[in-house]
């Protein structure tokens, strides 16, 4: 190879990085963009201190339970559960599935059955199903019970959760009054 020909080598290679750096100075102002002067967007948010250990609480008061209660019907909550039925048994005697039993269920402790084996998070919840906690409970269970078993995604309907309570309560020896 003589020197001539590595002369032509080397101009090639200049020429190509001189064209890619000139398109690119090209480019840049034929497609000039203005930047902001400050970069993203600003979130407003109120300094309110929210204390964790009442926020569960909180929201449980909010509900007006006897409103909710009223838009229930039994017949329309047997039909709902049928997606329950899956995984639990209402009928009296009936045993555990994947999911425990639930003839019985409002008014007994969370984790009240012996013979289930209960997630920790749900044995150490450790409050009475009431009809304020099953709806709490009911809306979405991953979210309200951290760590526990039961993957429903929840009923985020009121009407139909109020339904399935109004038809776990009938399905007892003791039903509770309803508020």
């Amino acid at each position: 190879m003589d020197s001539f020909e590595i002369n032509k080598i080397i101009a090639a290679i200049l020429m190509v990085a001189l064209l890619v750096i000139g398109l690119g100075k090209l480019s840049e102002t034929i497609f000039y963009v203005e930047k902001p002067e400050i970069s993203g967007y600003g979130i407003q948010v109120e300094n309110a201190s929210i204390d964790s250990s009442n926020t569960e609480s909180a929201v449980v008061e909010k509900i007006d339970i006897v409103a909710l209660m009223s838009l229930g019907d039994v017949a329309n909550g047997e039909k709902i559960f049928k997606k329950c039925a899956a995984c639990h048994s209402i009928n009296k005697g009936g045993g555990n599935k994947i999911g425990p039993a639930l003839y019985n269920v409002v008014g007994r402790k969370a984790g009240g059955i012996e013979d289930y084996k209960y997630s920790k998070a749900l044995i150490e919840h450790n409050k009475e199903w009431t009809f304020e906690e099953l709806n709490s409970y009911l809306i979405k269970p991953s979210s309200y019970i951290k760590g526990t078993k039961m993957a429903f995604a929840g009923l985020k309907n009121e009407e139909d959760r109020a339904s399935v309570i109004k038809y776990l309560n009938q399905n007892s020896d003791a039903p509770i009054t309803l508020p």
